[in-house]
């Protein structure tokens, strides 16, 4: 019969011990259950491990043996309890991370060179990505994603006030084309579209009239997953392109471009962080969670 490996942990205190009683009190439990246990052990293992007296314990050359193997390995063993207990307690350990690309508060330096500095025990690995997939299944501890392609049964947490997608071109490419008055009127103008990875088709830009949501599928002259290309291409007078309105902030204030069918462009809740429903969040994704709440971005 295979001997109880609770019964070897007793057994390793009181070979550390050398006495039943303080092996019990370690343990938290009555001296007799500790006796019972070493008696258990050796009638499974067929063989005397401790020598008792009224006044000492001391073990057996076959105890000696058993404790210089086990000994260390139980050692390990409650080290290994420790740290897991530690993590529990205090943020620690890697935190890997998904995050689309336009989350561009959420990427911004600051942000996360802060959360670093408060929370120094922690390494966040993040993989910047458009592709949607199963961040449980890939082995990430969550995601940053805008909320309407999150899952239902994730547990979403909101990374900022509501966003806006609009579209911009630069005020070369209108004094030399125009402006559209209404998103119908993209077909007849240069685009600079977006896609999240090769093989999938452009993403169909999103406006609302009065209420009413509708999408137009314009056909890019130009196609790219990459939201810094775009820019620069809209930039370069190259045609009107559409996204995140923070995406194209800075290139706005700077006049490099100008703002298309404002009108049509309404404001929607933006990016979450998300993660699976689990009763407790662990303590690395909990600090990340506490510092997006205090700072508001």
């Amino acid at each position: 019969m295979s001997p109880d490996m609770n019964a070897l942990v007793v057994f390793a205190l009181v070979a550390e011990e050398r006495n039943f009683r303080a092996a019990a009190d370690r343990l938290g439990v009555s001296r007799s259950a500790v006796s019972q246990t070493i008696k258990r052990l050796e009638e499974s293992l067929g063989i005397a491990l401790v020598q008792r007296t009224t006044r000492s314990v001391s073990l057996t050359e076959a105890g000696e043996r058993l404790h210089a193997e086990v000994g260390p390995a139980i050692a390990d063993m409650r080290s290994a309890l420790e740290a897991t207990q530690a993590l529990r307690d205090r943020p620690r350990g890697q935190l890997r991370l998904a995050v689309s690309s336009i989350a561009e508060r959420f990427l911004s330096g600051p942000f996360l060179a802060a959360f670093c500095t408060a929370n120094p025990d922690i390494q966040l690995d993040i993989t910047v990505t458009d592709e949607e997939f199963d961040i449980v299944a890939e082995g990430y501890d969550a995601g940053v994603r805008l909320g309407e392609v999150i899952d239902e049964d994730m547990i979403a947490v909101p990374v900022a006030h509501d966003e806006r997608q609009i579209a911009v071109c630069s005020p070369a490419y209108r004094d030399r084309f125009g402006l559209p008055s209404h998103p119908a009127e993209l077909a007849q103008h240069r685009c600079i579209g977006w896609r999240p990875a090769p093989k999938v088709a452009p993403y169909r830009w999103e406006f609302a009239d009065q209420g009413r949501e509708f999408r137009v599928e314009v056909a890019p002259e130009i196609t790219t997953n990459e939201m810094s290309l775009m820019i620069k291409l809209a930039v370069a007078g190259a045609g009107i392109t559409f996204g995140m309105e923070e995406s194209f902030r800075r290139a706005i204030e700077r006049g490099d471009l100008i703002p298309v069918l404002e009108n049509y462009c309404p404001r929607f809740a933006g990016f979450y962080l998300y993660y699976p429903s689990r009763r407790n969040a662990a303590p690395k994704l909990r600090a990340l969670i506490d510092h997006l709440k205090r700072s508001q971005l």
